[in-house]
């Protein structure tokens, strides 16, 4: 029997279950299309004690994170805007400079760091996967590739390399370890330091029916009760919280040492904690039924399919991101029914996407092949994504999202 990650009592209640799947970032070579792949369950279960939703660890980070790994932050305008707004802001009003550090925990490309270098603060980078540790290095950002813990902190802070500021985006669903990264961050916070994590809130997730952002490097799907819970088992104590647009809604976590004088609750905190208790996340109820409402979401995306194969329409995707293969290979659907897929990136393009085998274009391609309908499969960036693609219009093209239903923009 699965035992929880953060408390270890015995799980047994599924809140969803999406089958079998490829590992989402897991991205096929032409080389690759005779051969078989490998699927693994993708099943969550809910914690009857902390309310910790996890998915079982099938594939290991080591094997999800590795040096074929395809994600790199910086092709997306908006989330670049997310980071710089985020350091512009925040260095000045925790006055650090020149004799600060600042360390960030999965720091993939160097993204957000570079705007750290650009402003006269140290920057540290800690990155597991040698491509974007690699990237980040090119732009100026010292990075140690490695995955983050209790050892590498106890390791850094033997060299005196404590942070002023821990900075953690969408890292905290992906650990399996939670509770040794969380102790990690104790150990490398320096007296009087600010961790902040950002990552997709729980809530939102069963709000709008964001299924599509369940796959296996998510290891945890997090509820602000929750993290406070396993921060403060950990000497860490969350304050302040701020909820954010991004990924379709997230959170951002203060915590200071249990200790500090400056981790006093704030009024934002309570008003969260309170919504999600009134919102029932703090029982079991609350987490029974979300299966029902992604099989109808499966059944009318795959009917919206059939319409256009019956009419002759030429549907396409755009963005190759992670949570569009959890969509495609959910729903069932393969190369034919959507033509093709177009990606900024150029470490996605050339390449097919695991389980349904859709081939991935340079975005040129939507211009070429004027296809009827442009699926958005990363939904919480299409105003980004509509302002690019403005000119299918010229033609009758039309955009349709997926999440929280089929909808034709």
């Amino acid at each position: 029997m699965m035992h929880c990650r953060f408390c270890n009592t015995p799980l047994s209640q599924v809140f969803l279950d999406l089958g079998a799947a490829p590992a989402s970032n897991s991205f096929l070579k032409p080389g690759d299309l005779n051969a078989p792949e490998t699927y693994y369950p993708l099943k969550l279960f809910v914690c009857p004690e902390c309310f910790l939703v996890q998915v079982d660890e099938v594939k290991s980070s080591a094997d999800i994170f590795s040096s074929e790994y395809v994600y790199f932050s910086s092709y997306s305008s908006t989330w670049l805007a997310h980071a710089k707004a985020y350091v512009e802001a925040t260095l000045p009003r925790l006055g650090l400079g020149p004799d600060s550090l600042v360390m960030e925990v999965a720091s993939n490309d160097g993204y957000l760091l570079q705007y750290v270098r650009q402003a006269g603060t140290p920057a540290l980078g800690i990155e597991p996967t040698a491509c974007t540790a690699r990237a980040a290095r090119e732009k100026g950002v010292e990075t140690i590739e490695a995955f983050f813990g209790v050892a590498l902190a106890e390791r850094l802070a033997a060299e005196g390399r404590q942070a002023d500021l821990i900075v953690g985006n969408n890292v905290l669903a992906h650990v399996p370890d939670i509770n040794d990264f969380v102790g990690g961050l104790r150990i490398a916070l320096k007296p009087g330091g600010l961790v902040n994590m950002e990552f997709p809130h729980l809530y939102r997730l069963v709000e709008s029916a964001q299924f599509d952002t369940v796959y296996h490097e998510h290891f945890s799907y997090l509820s602000l009760s929750t993290v406070r819970r396993i921060f403060a088992a950990q000497g860490l104590r969350v304050f302040d919280c701020e909820e954010l647009p991004t990924h379709g809604g997230s959170l951002r976590i203060h915590a200071r040492a249990e200790d500090d004088p400056k981790a006093q609750d704030t009024p934002r905190l309570s008003a969260l904690l309170d919504m999600e208790r009134a919102a029932g996340m703090l029982g079991p109820a609350y987490y029974q039924g979300f299966q029902d409402r992604v099989e109808r979401i499966k059944a009318e995306l795959l009917g919206f399919l059939a319409e256009q194969t019956l009419a002759r329409k030429k549907v396409a995707a755009y963005g190759a991101a992670a949570k569009g293969n959890t969509l495609l290979n959910f729903c069932g659907v393969k190369a034919g029914q959507v033509a093709f897929v177009c990606d900024a990136s150029p470490h996605k393009q050339g390449l097919f996407l695991p389980g349904s085998r859709i081939p991935v274009l340079h975005p040129e391609a939507i211009g070429r092949e004027r296809p009827d309908y442009v699926l958005i499969l990363p939904w919480n960036i299409k105003n980004e994504i509509m302002e690019k693609l403005a000119f299918i219009r010229q033609w009758g093209g039309r955009f349709v999202t997926p999440i929280p239903s089929p909808e034709v923009l």
